[in-house]
C-alpha cells in the first residue's frame, strides 16, 4: 500500500533519470507505468475485498464506466481517459481505508523527504539537478514538446519565470523537485495541507516541521499564488472548518466558479500563465460550451481543454458526470469528527479551485493518489470501519 503510494509520486522522477543516463523513454513507457501502478491499487482492493460501507465508490465506479461507454459510441472512438482519472480517485480512496495511521504518516513521510531533498538540490544547486533528471530532454521524448533553450538550460521550459508573475525570487526558475514539472510540485504543497490540517494532532514535532517547512520551500521557490491562498484558507479552517456542518462543503464549488465569474467580469481581458489568466480562460471556455457538448459530442476538441478543469470533466464525461463528480467529493469524505471535518473542506476547496485555475492536473496519480490515500483513511480513522463486514 505504502509502496504503490509512493510509486505513484515518484515514477517521472525515476522514468526521466532512465532517460538522462540509461535509455530514451518514450509516451508509452510513462502510459503503461502508470497504468501498472493503478493496476496494483486496483488488484489489492479486489483481494481485500469491498466493504458494504462502500457502496457510493462502486455506483461512481459503474456510473462512469456507463458514461465512458456512451460517450465512446457517440463519438465514434474509444474515450477512457475521464474513466482512467475515476479509477484513480476510487482506487487509492480505498486503500486508505485499508490503512492505519503508522502506515499513513510513514507513506507521507517518506514522500516528503524525498520530494524535499530533491528540491534543495534543485534550488541551491541546479546544475547537479540539471545534469540528472535532464528535464527538457525528458519531456521532448515522452511528450514530443520541444523545448525553448534560454542559456543552454536542460530545464524543463515551463520553469522559465514569466515576467509579471507573482514570485518570491528565492529560485532563478519555477522549481518541479522529483516531478520534473511545476505544477505537480504545487499541488503536491497542497495536499500536504490537506494532510496537516487533518492530522495535526496524531503527528509528532519532528513531522510538522518537516512538512511546513517542505510546504514553506515550495511555495517560494515554486511560485504557486494558489496554493498560497489555499494556505491561508487552511489555516484559518482548522479553526472554522469543525463548527460547519459537513453537508455545506456542496456549496464550495458553485461559490468557486461564482467567484471566477467575478474575477472575469473585472478583467475580461486577462490572460497569460498567471491566476487571472488561469481564471478567464477556464470561464471564457465555460461561457463557450453548447448543448451537443455538454451531452458528451465534444471530444474531438478534448485536447484544447486541458487547461481548463470544469469544461474538460463536461466534455469528457457530459453534464451528468461532472455532477456526479461534484457529489462525490463531496460526499465521500465522512464528517463525524472535527478532523474529518478538516479533510472533508479542505479537499473541496483545493479540488475545486485547482479546477479553476488548472486543467487534468488535480486528477494526476502523482498527487492524487496521495490525496485519496489520505481521504480514504480519515473515513476511518475514528474507527468507523466495521472489520467482519465484507461482500
Amino acid at each position: 500500500m505504502c509502496a504503490m503510494a509512493l510509486a505513484a509520486v515518484l515514477y517521472n522522477g525515476g522514468l526521466s533519470i532512465i532517460n538522462a543516463h540509461v535509455m530514451p523513454m518514450a509516451f508509452a513507457h510513462v502510459a503503461v507505468t502508470e497504468i501498472a501502478v493503478l493496476a496494483a491499487a486496483l488488484l489489492y482492493v479486489l483481494n481485500r475485498g469491498i466493504y458494504r460501507e462502500d457502496i457510493i465508490v462502486v455506483i461512481f465506479v459503474i456510473f462512469n464506466l456507463l458514461i465512458a461507454s456512451y460517450v465512446s459510441v457517440i463519438n465514434k472512438t474509444v474515450f477512457v481517459d475521464f474513466f482512467r482519472n475515476t479509477l484513480i480517485i476510487c482506487c487509492f480512496g480505498l486503500l486508505g481505508t485499508y490503512a492505519n495511521k503508522q502506515t499513513i504518516i510513514i507513506t507521507f513521510r517518506v514522500a516528503c523527504l524525498l520530494v524535499l531533498g530533491v528540491l534543495i538540490v534543485e534550488t541551491w544547486w541546479t546544475k547537479i539537478f540539471e545534469d540528472l533528471f535532464e528535464p527538457a530532454n525528458y519531456f521532448r521524448n515522452t511528450r514530443g514538446l520541444e523545448q525553448i533553450s534560454f542559456g543552454g538550460s536542460k530545464l524543463f521550459q515551463n520553469s522559465i519565470k514569466i515576467p509579471g508573475r507573482f514570485s518570491f525570487n528565492i529560485a532563478d526558475h519555477r522549481t518541479s523537485s522529483l516531478f520534473v514539472e511545476q505544477v505537480s510540485l504545487a499541488n503536491f504543497s497542497g495536499v500536504l495541507l490537506v494532510f496537516l490540517i487533518s492530522m495535526f494532532k496524531e503527528t509528532r514535532i519532528f513531522d510538522r516541521v518537516l512538512f511546513m517547512f517542505t510546504i514553506a520551500l515550495i511555495l517560494v521557490t515554486n511560485d504557486s499564488r494558489t496554493m498560497l491562498m489555499f494556505a491561508s484558507m487552511c489555516y484559518v479552517g482548522y479553526f472554522v472548518f469543525p463548527r460547519l456542518d459537513k453537508s455545506l462543503s456542496l456549496l464550495i464549488m458553485p461559490l468557486v466558479v461564482i467567484a471566477g465569474f467575478l474575477v472575469y467580469i473585472v478583467s475580461p481581458e486577462a490572460v497569460g500563465d498567471d491566476l487571472d489568466g488561469r481564471v478567464v480562460l477556464t470561464v471564457k471556455k465555460i461561457i463557450e460550451l453548447d448543448f451537443p457538448a455538454i451531452l458528451g459530442l465534444g471530444i474531438p476538441s478534448i485536447a484544447e481543454l486541458m487547461d481548463s478543469g470544469y469544461v474538460y470533466v463536461v466534455v469528457a464525461s457530459t453534464i451528468f458526470g461532472f455532477t456526479a463528480l461534484w457529489l462525490f467529493v463531496c460526499f465521500f469524505p465522512v464528517g463525524r469528527t472535527p478532523a474529518q471535518r478538516r479533510c472533508a473542506y479542505s479537499l473541496s476547496i483545493f479540488f475545486f479551485m485547482n479546477m479553476m485555475i488548472g486543467g487534468t492536473a488535480v486528477f494526476s496519480i502523482k498527487i492524487a493518489g496521495l490525496l485519496w490515500l489520505l481521504v480514504g483513511y480519515m473515513n476511518v480513522s475514528d474507527g468507523g470501519r466495521p472489520p467482519q463486514i465484507r461482500r
